[in-house]
């Protein structure tokens, strides 16, 4: 193994889209992440110093679905609610996943306009 390999960390990710139009409106309009600039193909966003490209499959072979995101935000039921009034398709409503050391995993999932699966988590301390 070379010692001198070392991963630092995620340069951007890529959600493969199929209308970028719709796709660059979705992510920057309804879900409010910043469009840095877009090019015929591709779009390019930042969340929080993760850069996220949208892009048309230039090849059959790249044209699969993508990777969930989980997007946090501090009030999962807010942003579900305003979500939801932006006509955004949930798979399911806010729920509980774990509950570990005092904090609650709360995540509800829904779809882009291409059907890529992403969701929403809020970590929520529990009383008690």
């Amino acid at each position: 193994m070379n010692s001198d390999f070392q991963i630092k960390g995620i340069g951007q990710i890529s959600i493969r889209v199929h209308d970028m139009e719709a796709a660059a409106r979705f992510y920057q309009e309804t879900l409010g992440i910043n469009l840095l600039f877009q090019i015929p193909n591709m779009a390019f966003l930042e969340c929080n110093g993760l850069q996220i490209v949208l892009s048309v499959a230039e090849d059959p072979r790249f044209d699969h679905p993508s990777s969930v995101f989980y997007f946090k935000v501090d009030d999962i039921q807010s942003a579900y609610d305003t979500l939801v009034e932006r006509k955004v398709h949930f798979l399911d409503q806010p729920h509980i996943v774990a509950e570990m050391g005092g904090t609650a995993t709360w995540m509800t999932f829904f779809q882009d306009p291409d059907q890529n699966v992403h969701a929403l988590m809020s970590e929520v301390p529990v009383s008690g």
